[in-house]
């Protein structure tokens, strides 16, 4: 009887490894080495404006950014667009109020403190939390193991799914499916976004599908965390003052019992 519990313990964990093993094998997540990573690491205001060009051009045809407010765009860390910069982006922009027409709604000028469009398209999920949302690093069996060391992958997860297109494609249920090497599955309803030079970058900056994926990548982990380099910053400080404290304790702590260990053997 404890036999045949046992073998029928081992058949399921060695069928679950191989789901498993076989799901994260269609899942290819490039390690893209992001200035914001580790910690002492901030966003690159460059590549951050980059992002949100890309984002403006090519991803906010289908997704919102629902709980990034517009102002935010002139930030310490952030894009760092100045006041007259912000009213511009948001004077590009039309936001629903339905505080208009007697209460039915309607579409206006978007202003700083207005929040960035909602995009209801189906199928098409917000992106201000998409870099935390998502998990790019996956241990042995997802376990979570490369999680612990460099963080949840996010941002690489972005960049990996729009470079990942591997061309194919195939129709199901109606629909069209790409092929796509970081896709949980390997088949995904997006049709390629991105490509070579589909935006232009004022910097000079290139435009290649690789870098402009990171660059979105970078912006959209700056929508989820807005004040990392603060809290970065914030956490360091907290570092510095509790190993001041540990040292002073123990010189305390020395000099109030010296006495007492001094004639202790006396």
């Amino acid at each position: 009887m404890f036999s045949t519990i046992m073998r029928a313990l081992v058949a399921l964990v060695v069928t679950t490894s191989a789901v498993f093993a076989a799901d994260h094998y269609k899942q290819d997540i490039t390690d893209y080495d992001f200035s914001f990573e580790g910690p002492f690491g901030t966003f690159d205001q460059n590549q951050l404006q980059r992002g949100l060009k890309v984002y403006t051009q090519v991803c906010a045809s289908c997704h919102g950014l629902k709980f990034v407010p517009i102002r935010t765009l002139g930030d310490s860390g952030g894009p760092g667009f100045s006041e007259d910069q912000v009213k511009a982006y948001a004077g590009e922009i039309e936001v629903f109020d339905r505080t208009l027409a007697d209460g039915e709604g309607d579409y206006r000028t978007a202003t700083p403190p207005d929040l960035f469009p909602v995009n209801n398209s189906v199928g098409a999920p917000d992106l201000s939390l998409m870099a935390k949302a998502r998990a790019g690093f996956h241990g042995p069996l997802n376990l979570g193991i490369k999680q612990i060391l460099k963080g949840s992958g996010g941002p690489e997860y972005i960049a990996s799914l729009l470079t990942g297109y591997t061309g194919e494609e195939r129709e199901e249920a109606g629909s069209i499916l790409y092929g796509n090497k970081a896709f949980k599955g390997g088949w995904i309803s997006m049709a390629p976004p991105l490509g070579d030079d589909y935006v232009e970058f004022d910097d000079g900056a290139p435009a290649d599908l690789e870098s402009a994926a990171q660059d979105v990548a970078a912006f959209l982990m700056w929508t989820a965390e807005p004040k990392l380099a603060a809290r970065k910053q914030m956490g360091l400080t907290a570092i510095i003052m509790l190993a001041l404290f540990s040292v002073l304790l123990y010189l305390t702590n020395k000099r109030i019992w010296a006495p007492v260990k001094g004639t202790k053997n006396v």
